[in-house]
């Protein structure tokens, strides 16, 4: 019978342990292939491990609360299946919320004000996770403790504690009806220090007053983020948009053609997103200054080698997450179809890994999938440009032949590109453009799926 070592998995670059949370399986429970083991913490994730084999728990080697280095022994199966080997399973499903935070960058953690809070005098357990949580959003130990937790002997989980955190000024019985909240007519400008590169800058956030019948929405913990991220990308990228009109009738018509039969033979709904990544990964080897991000000095170019394209994707909360396809130009369309799918499917059910939004050098926002003709995204820092796609229009146009011009029915669509105006000039960021409408206008119509 063979022994199998179940190895604490590697969850991101910057993770080097995690906390064991709850063992789902004992000594002498018989696991199945994929089925979860025990549940893990990090600072930013909350992780499942599943088994990648098959067989019986034969030692769990540490405790419920032990801190555990990543590549670390955490238990030993025995199976029927061959030699002893160690294997390292991928974890499961962080949730989405929590995957942004690491999407945002080291540069947008400077950004998070947190609050000083004191574990040391706790009762009971708290995952690093709900310790970060409520630093960042200033929940003492006392309104922790106070939280009915849902985990395993009265646990508090993420779930939980985020539960709690809207409604946490109810709770504490300090709401203060809006009729009252409009009494400061002229409230104060709040001035909040802001990390940009080596520098700290003051932003100032205008006096906003409040008037009977509004309504105040705290903003959850990943709009935070986001929004911090996004201010801190207007602060260091100077941004400008172009934009061009691409005449796609070609690529519509051969999506029309071979949708169906893709489908059947790979099992896969072919989108217009893999099509338009393939035409930017082409680009981008044509102009590869378009791939790269500027240093924390503000004075160096650092110029990526692979190209790794982030879709950003809306989730049903509202919120942003931006999955990333590694090394695009490597892929064909398949490869990229099945990528894009996989990636969209998992992000909306809040399956995706830490790694899988980190790395990207360029980024794809399709503002056609809300009806949107075109837009003028923000720079996901540290990267130097981001595209917006529009949606496809049906529109008249004229059309030049050999007997004359003719008026006929086309698809068009905008292409929007913003850039850093810091290393991208307006003859670099509008070529790049241009090209990547003309790998999409020159559609091979004839192409095999």
């Amino acid at each position: 019978m063979a022994q199998f070592e179940l190895t604490m998995p590697k969850m991101g670059e910057s993770v080097a342990e995690a906390t064991i949370i709850k063992w789902t399986k004992n000594e002498g429970d018989t696991i199945k292939i994929d089925e979860t083991v025990l549940e893990i913490a990090t600072d930013k994730v909350d992780s499942e491990i599943p088994s990648p084999f098959e067989g019986k728990l034969i030692k769990r080697m540490f405790n419920e609360g032990d801190v555990v280095q990543v590549g670390a022994v955490i238990a030993l199966i025995s199976s029927d299946a061959g030699a002893a080997v160690s294997e390292t399973p991928k974890t499961q499903t962080p949730a989405a919320q929590n995957n942004t935070v690491q999407s945002t960058s080291k540069v947008a953690e400077k950004v998070v004000e947190t609050a000083a809070v004191d574990f040391s005098g706790a009762s009971k357990f708290y995952s690093p996770l709900v310790k970060n949580i409520a630093k960042e959003e200033g929940v003492s130990l006392e309104e922790l403790e106070n939280i009915k937790g849902t985990g395993q002997g009265g646990r508090v989980t993420k779930a939980d504690i985020l539960a709690y955190i809207p409604n946490r000024t109810k709770q504490n019985g300090t709401a203060t009806p809006v009729a009252e909240q409009q009494v400061q007519s002229k409230p104060a400008a709040e001035t909040k220090q802001m990390a940009v590169g080596d520098n700290t800058v003051l932003v100032q956030r205008p006096a906003v007053s409040v008037g009977a019948g509004d309504e105040i929405i705290e903003m959850d913990r990943m709009r935070k983020i986001i929004s911090d991220h996004m201010v801190m990308s207007k602060h260091v990228s100077p941004h400008v948009t172009s934009f061009v009109e691409a005449d796609v009738t070609g690529l519509v018509q051969w999506r029309d053609k071979v949708k169906k039969d893709f489908e059947k033979r790979e099992g896969e709904k072919l989108t217009f997103t893999p099509l338009f990544i393939e035409a930017v990964a082409k680009a981008i080897k044509d102009f590869p200054m378009i791939n790269v991000s500027v240093d924390q000095t503000g004075t160096k170019i650092i110029k990526r080698k692979n190209i790794n394209i982030g879709m950003a994707a809306a989730l049903p909360s509202g919120n942003l997450i931006v999955p990333v396809i590694k090394n695009a130009d490597e892929k064909n369309l398949v490869g990229i179809t099945k990528a894009v799918n996989d990636l969209a499917g998992r992000a909306r059910a809040n399956k995706l890994a830490p790694d899988e939004i980190q790395g990207g050098t360029f980024t794809i926002s399709n503002v056609g999938n809300f009806g949107n003709v075109m837009g003028t995204p923000i720079i996901n820092q540290p990267q130097v440009a981001i595209l917006a796609v529009g949606a496809i229009k049906k529109k008249p146009a004229v059309i030049e032949t050999p007997q004359g011009d003719v008026i006929g029915i086309r698809h068009f669509m905008f292409l929007s590109l913003s850039y850093d105006h810091r290393v991208v000039d307006g003859s670099l960021g509008g070529s790049f453009l241009r090209k990547v409408a003309d790998y999409l206008e020159a559609w091979d119509v004839t192409r095999v799926s």
